[in-house]
């Protein structure tokens, strides 16, 4: 029994134990509860089984860093599983953004479900298990792992986005996300399939030295490449395969459309460059025109899509397509500056994104929804400081100096002039322009125009802290960036 589940291998998903119970163990409170309770009595309890199964699950996080500063076992990574999890400063990087998403999007949810009518503990379980999977993407280095992982993380936004029972839209949404999901699911296992087929193994690095042996051009190594490239790219909502993108970040409960963009994102990111700078390096020959086409058509599509929208969840969705476009670009460069553009990328959007987000989860009041480009009209005479960190986050996402947002796209431009890809640099430049264009829409509406709601927003504690934090942190990485460049610098993929 020792040889089949050994300490190492628990300490390999330590964190993922301590997401999974707690997880498991709210589905209980709550059923308890509502048994002898008739429910709606301990919600603030699931809300602190939530915080500390993301205290618990930092502990193992910083049990695992202090353990591979240590050197581990003769200077190795933390290796568990026979080799299908892998946990090294990649993975501890990622699973921290996956934390902290977590923890802010389950904080400002109380405020918000409360105002929706929709206050029920399986919610809080949801986050939970959508960031167990999450972690599986991060750490996995075999194919089934890296599989179970997708799909705990996807099941779980699944029934999230529909979880506003009682309105037509979200269940629109839900249903849309997971037909396409499905879909996309099925040629990213078929992909799979493929690439077991060629190495006789599930493991990356036995996948790797196969195909390494291959042409780059051949019809096999292009069919997985094909096909698993469908799955990967839905999953950030790259173009052609971004459908799903609009209607889902629409219709979902705003906390869970933040939690969305940025938890389901930065995983799947994680997901992608496992595949393409492990199993399908050797084929980079054959990937590199194809995601600079998909590129430049997300970047296109993404930011002129943007520009007539008036819904800013909808205008916020294809302002994360256009993201996507510029991570895919680092890929596309392919050298450690580009690889580190988009982990710092990733680590920028994370706080940025959230706190847009967050401002439009304040605007949720009872009977008015705060989702329009009407909404925020006036929030400056209303609410000054919403209005000031709304304009932080949007000067962020339109990547304009000193915020955060300028760090992650100016390491992207640098990358492509390094590489030589100077028509995509251009490109995205060009691009960067537009955006400012509709994040100031949204500008212009909140300083510029006169108040049509006069009802006071919807804000707590919780939403004030983490809308709080997240502009700090938007703010503080752009002005000294040093220690966040160093702390994705040393997850750099080799």
């Amino acid at each position: 029994m020792s040889t089949f589940y050994t300490a190492t291998d628990h300490f390999s998903i330590l964190p993922a134990i301590m997401l999974a119970l707690f997880g498991c163990s709210i589905l209980l409170f709550d059923a308890f509860d509502a048994f002898f309770f008739g429910g709606a009595r301990q919600r603030r309890w699931q809300l602190l089984f939530v915080v500390m199964a993301e205290i618990g699950a930092g502990v193992g996080l910083v049990k695992q860093t202090l353990y591979l500063a240590a050197g581990g076992p003769n200077g190795l990574p933390l290796d568990g599983f026979h080799g299908t999890i892998l946990v090294n400063h990649f993975s501890i990087f990622f699973n921290w953004i996956f934390l902290v998403a977590a923890l802010i999007v389950a904080v400002v949810s109380y405020q918000y479900l409360e105002t929706a009518g929709e206050h029920h503990g399986e919610y809080y379980g949801l986050i939970l298990f959508a960031q167990c999977g999450m972690y599986f993407l991060a750490t996995g280095t075999d194919l089934i792992t890296l599989f179970i992982g997708l799909e705990l993380m996807a099941l779980s936004f699944y029934v999230m986005v529909g979880f506003l029972r009682t309105e037509q839209r979200s269940n629109e949404a839900a249903m849309k996300y997971l037909l396409l999901g499905a879909f996309s699911t099925g040629f990213l296992a078929y992909g799979f399939s493929v690439l077991y087929g060629i190495a006789g193994s599930t493991k990356l690095s036995e996948i790797a030295a196969a195909v390494a042996e291959r042409s780059p051009w051949d019809p096999v190594v292009i069919l997985a490449l094909v096909t698993a490239s469908v799955g990967l790219l839905f999953k950030i909502s790259a173009v052609p395969f971004h459908m799903w993108a609009p209607d889902a970040y629409e219709g979902a409960p705003t906390t869970v459309t933040a939690y969305l963009s940025v938890g389901s994102t930065a995983a799947s990111m994680a997901f992608l460059l496992r595949m393409f700078m492990g199993p399908l390096v050797s084929a980079r020959a054959a990937w590199e025109p194809l995601l600079a086409v998909v590129a430049v058509m997300t970047l296109t599509l993404g930011n002129l899509a943007a520009i007539n929208q008036t819904n800013i969840k909808r205008l916020l969705a294809y302002s994360s397509i256009s993201h996507a476009g510029y991570m895919l670009l680092g890929l596309v460069a392919g050298n450690d500056t580009g690889i580190n553009g988009i982990l710092v990328y990733l680590l920028v959007y994370t706080f940025m994104n959230l706190g847009a987000f967050i401002v439009i989860i304040a605007l949720r009041r009872q009977n008015i929804i705060g989702e329009d480009l009407d909404d925020f009209a006036g929030l400056m005479h209303r609410s000054p400081g919403y209005a000031v960190l709304m304009l932080v986050f949007l000067l962020s996402l339109a990547g304009i100096p000193p915020t955060a947002g300028f760090l992650g796209k100016y390491y992207i431009f640098l990358a492509l002039v390094q590489t030589g890809h100077y028509g995509l640099a251009v490109i995205g430049v060009l691009y960067a322009a537009v955006a400012i264009y509709y994040y100031f829409k949204i500008v212009r509406s909140m300083f510029m125009r006169d108040e049509e709601q006069a009802a006071p927003l919807a804000t707590s504690t919780g939403v004030r802290l983490a809308v709080t934090v997240a502009g700090a942190l938007t703010l503080g990485i752009g002005i000294y960036p040093e220690p966040f460049i160093r702390f994705a610098g040393a997850a750099l993929v080799r």
